[in-house]
C-alpha cells in the first residue's frame, strides 16, 4: 500500500495546482497584470502571467505536510523556506523589474542555503573533488539550473511539460528502488502541480507562469537532481534535464561568442527559432516531450550500470541533437 500516499498527494497537488491557477488567472485578469508581446515574445496577444502564485504554493505546502508526516521536515525546511523566498523576490520582478545583479544574489543565498541540504546528503561528485569543492561547483549547476529553467520558459506548455516529465522521471528512481521514499513524493507532488498548470497553460495558453513560477520551481527541480546525483544517479540526473541544458547552454555559448549580453531577452533558443521557422507552440512542445519521454526510459534504463549506462547516455545525447537539428532548420 505505500502507493496509496502517492496517490493521495498527486491526485491533492493536481487538484489545487488547477483550481487554484484558474482563481489566479482570474484575479490577473481582473487586476489586468498581462505580459504584453513585444519583439522578443513568443505569443501575440496579452495574456496573464503569474501562473507560479498558484503552483508555488501548492508545492511547498504539499512537501512540507509530506515532509512532516516522513518526519525529515528538519533536514529539508530552509530548501522550501529558501523557495518560498524567491517566489516573493521573483514576483517582485515580475512586477517591478530586477536588476540581473539582486536577482542573482538573492538566488546564490538561496543556493548556499540549500547546498548542505540534498536529499541523500551525499557528495554530488562521488568523492572525486574535495568536500569544499563539490560543494562549490554544485552550487554553481544549481544556481546555472535555476537560470535556464527561467531562460526557457518562452513557449506555451514549455516549462509545465519540462517539470512534469523530470518529476516522473525522478519519481521512478524510488520506485526502482534506488532514492529516498520523501524524495520521490517531493517529486511526484512537483510533477503533478505542473500537469494541474499545464491545463491552463498548454498551447494556446491563457496563463504564463511568470518568474515567481519558473524560479522557485528550477530551484526545487535542481535541489531534486543534484540529491539524485549525491546518491550515484548521476546518469539519470543528467539524462532527465538534457533537453532543457543542451538547448540553454548552446545557446548561452553562441551568445558569448557573439558577445551579446548574456541577460537581455532574446528569441535565440533553438525551440525559439523553430517558432520563427513556422512551427506552432503545441508541435515544439509535443516534440520535446516526445523526447523528454526517451530520455525517462534512458534514465530508468541507466540504473542497469555498465554498457547498458553507456548506451542510454549516447542514445539520450543523440536524442536531444536531433531535436535541436531539426529545431534549427525547422519549416512547417
Amino acid at each position: 500500500m505505500w502507493w496509496l500516499p502517492f496517490l493521495l498527494f498527486a491526485l491533492g497537488a493536481l487538484g489545487a495546482a488547477w483550481a487554484g491557477t484558474g482563481a489566479v488567472l482570474h484575479l490577473l485578469k481582473k487586476r489586468a497584470i498581462l505580459d504584453h508581446p513585444n519583439h522578443r515574445s513568443s505569443h501575440t496577444t496579452p495574456t496573464p502571467h503569474g501562473g507560479g502564485l498558484a503552483v508555488v504554493p501548492v508545492v511547498l505546502v504539499a512537501c512540507c505536510v509530506a515532509s512532516v508526516l516522513a518526519g525529515t521536515l528538519i533536514y529539508y525546511w530552509l530548501v522550501f523556506a529558501a523557495a518560498a523566498v524567491l517566489a516573493a523576490v521573483s514576483w517582485h520582478d515580475d512586477l517591478h523589474g530586477l536588476g540581473p545583479l539582486p536577482r542573482l544574489t538573492v538566488q546564490a543565498a538561496a543556493v548556499a542555503l540549500g547546498i548542505t541540504s540534498l536529499p541523500g546528503h551525499g557528495f554530488v561528485f562521488q568523492g572525486l573533488l574535495p568536500w569544499w569543492l563539490d560543494m562549490a561547483a554544485a552550487g554553481f549547476l544549481w544556481l546555472w539550473f535555476v537560470n535556464l529553467f527561467n531562460f526557457m520558459d518562452g513557449v506555451d506548455g514549455m516549462a509545465g511539460t519540462e517539470a512534469a516529465s523530470i518529476g516522473v522521471g525522478l519519481c521512478l528512481m524510488f520506485v526502482a528502488g534506488v532514492w529516498p521514499i520523501e524524495a520521490g513524493l517531493y517529486a511526484l507532488i512537483i510533477a503533478a502541480a505542473a500537469l494541474g498548470f499545464l491545463h491552463w497553460n498548454w498551447p494556446p495558453a491563457r496563463i504564463f507562469l511568470g518568474d515567481v513560477g519558473s524560479v522557485p520551481l528550477g530551484y526545487l527541480i535542481g535541489w531534486l537532481l543534484l540529491g539524485a546525483a549525491a546518491q550515484g544517479l548521476w546518469p539519470a540526473a543528467l539524462l532527465l534535464p538534457l533537453y532543457y541544458l543542451a538547448d540553454a547552454t548552446l545557446t548561452l555559448l553562441s551568445r558569448l561568442c557573439h558577445r551579446q549580453v548574456l541577460w537581455q531577452a532574446h528569441r535565440d533558443h533553438y525551440y525559439q527559432r523553430a517558432l520563427g521557422r513556422g512551427l506552432g507552440h503545441d508541435t515544439v512542445v509535443r516534440t520535446v516531450l516526445v523526447v523528454n519521454l526517451v530520455l525517462i526510459a534512458c534514465a530508468v534504463a541507466s540504473l542497469a550500470g555498465g554498457m547498458v549506462m553507456v548506451a542510454t547516455l549516447a542514445i539520450g545525447a543523440l536524442s536531444v541533437a536531433a531535436v535541436l537539428w531539426y529545431f534549427r532548420g525547422a519549416t512547417e
